[in-house]
């Protein structure tokens, strides 16, 4: 089996955790490392969320300026 399927076979216990500690803060372990633990599963298994690319303010394209400066040889 590959990574991939693996972290997939945790999907629903993943998610059912994922739930249980929304629906209790007061849970003994850290919630974060379960939270980070979970992301790192579902990143394996399903892939990270595709990313938007987009310029200021979320609006439009992306501008990028490029600039060689040379200084002049004396």
């Amino acid at each position: 089996m590959d990574i991939r399927s693996l972290s997939r076979a945790y999907t629903d216990e993943t998610v059912r955790r994922l739930a249980a500690i929304m629906r209790d803060p007061g849970l003994e372990e850290p919630i974060s490392t379960s939270v980070a633990a979970a992301r790192v599963l579902l990143g394996y298994g399903w892939g990270a969320p595709a990313q938007p690319h987009t310029g200021e303010d979320g609006e439009g394209s992306i501008e990028i300026t490029v600039r060689h400066i040379m200084e002049g040889k004396k």
